[in-house]
């Protein structure tokens, strides 16, 4: 069985748009219309749609960088928000943005710098941490993007294709900064072309079609964005299995980061797995419960197999490809 968190309509609201709608200019074409969101503490909302349908027009508003044409956004928690496209020309350092950041968003000056330090270090950025942000390449600029955004817990976390220029460490490190996101209760929007990112962990997914905004099933399968991501189903596709023996009194399974599947095992032990994005934040959860589980194993279950792939001839210029291998996409180039 699965063990949910609560769905969103159970969960204390953040934020919504009612009846929300966007256009630029009195007379100009509606980008979004009778828009409707609720946006649960808590949660995970990934957001579908081609290219431009409105999808960064929607999360700007989520965001509260734009304000809607028609309707309300009812409630603003404290929100980060990791645009499209960095600004790199602004006169500061990678620390010295941050730490200004930080200030901004009421960390004082100690906390701010010893936060800047920790997320530029988690992102692997720390050797840029006194290089001018004209001077970094666009990957680092893109660390520094996402790691502002992280540098005060924000209550909701705003994130416009946040992975696209990121080395796979770094993307990595994402997927486990938004689990840890709303494993501590914050609420996570995000729109990423890739449709293996975080697959499986968002509470629900909307689709932007037309100028409006529709449910789709979390679970069901979603169509690229855009071009295929750069981590392969290897990277954004695995699932890590924990086990674990609850001790008496211990809070039972639901409500755990990731949404873990859970089965029971020999010896009265439970099985929780989960995508290897939420795998900290669910260890973490674990071993710091009252009173703590006891963990027995960290592996990573074997992937289904899927239908065999149909012979057919070999491509008219050559050979075909060994079956099972995707085509290779180099990381981006972390040089200015």
């Amino acid at each position: 069985m699965r063990a949910l968190r609560p769905p969103p309509g159970e969960l204390r609201t953040t934020l919504a748009l009612e009846g929300v709608g966007r256009r630029y200019g009195p007379r100009g074409p509606w980008v979004l219309r009778d828009v409707e969101l609720a946006v649960p503490a808590g949660a995970l909302l990934r957001i579908v749609g081609t290219n431009g349908t409105g999808k960064s027009t929607l999360l700007r508003i989520v965001a509260g960088i734009d304000r809607p044409t028609a309707g309300r956004v009812r409630g603003r928690p404290r929100t980060a928000y990791v645009p499209e496209r960095f600004p790199a020309e602004l006169p500061f350092t990678a620390v010295g943005y941050l730490i200004h950041l930080g200030r901004v968003h009421g960390l004082r000056g100690r906390p701010a710098a010893h936060a800047a330090a920790r997320w530029l270090e988690r992102f692997g950025a720390a050797g840029h941490a006194h290089t001018p942000l004209a001077e970094l390449s666009k990957g680092t600029s893109q660390k520094v993007a996402v790691a502002q955004a992280l540098l005060a817990d924000p209550e909701l976390l705003v994130l416009d294709e946040a992975w696209t220029g990121l080395d796979q460490r770094a993307r990595a490190e994402l997927d486990r900064a938004v689990a840890e996101r709303v494993a501590d209760g914050g609420a996570v929007v995000f729109v990423d072309h890739d449709p293996r990112r975080l697959a499986g962990a968002a509470d629900a997914v909307y689709r932007v079609h037309g100028t409006g905004l529709a449910p789709r099933d979390p679970d069901g399968p979603l169509a690229a964005d855009g071009p295929d991501g750069p981590d392969g189903p290897s990277a954004a596709g695995r699932r890590v299995r924990i086990e674990a023996v609850r001790p008496p009194g211990a809070a039972p399974s639901d409500g755990l980061p990731g949404a873990p599947e859970v089965a029971g095992v020999p010896d009265g032990g439970t099985a929780l797995t989960v995508p290897a994005a939420y795998s900290d934040a669910l260890l973490r959860a674990l071993l710091t419960a009252h009173p703590p589980w006891h963990i027995r194993a960290v592996t990573e279950p074997p992937a289904p197999e899927g239908p065999p792939a149909p012979e057919g001839p070999p491509a008219p210029d050559g050979p075909a490809a060994p079956a099972g291998r995707a085509p290779h996409s180099p990381e981006p180039e972390d040089r200015p």
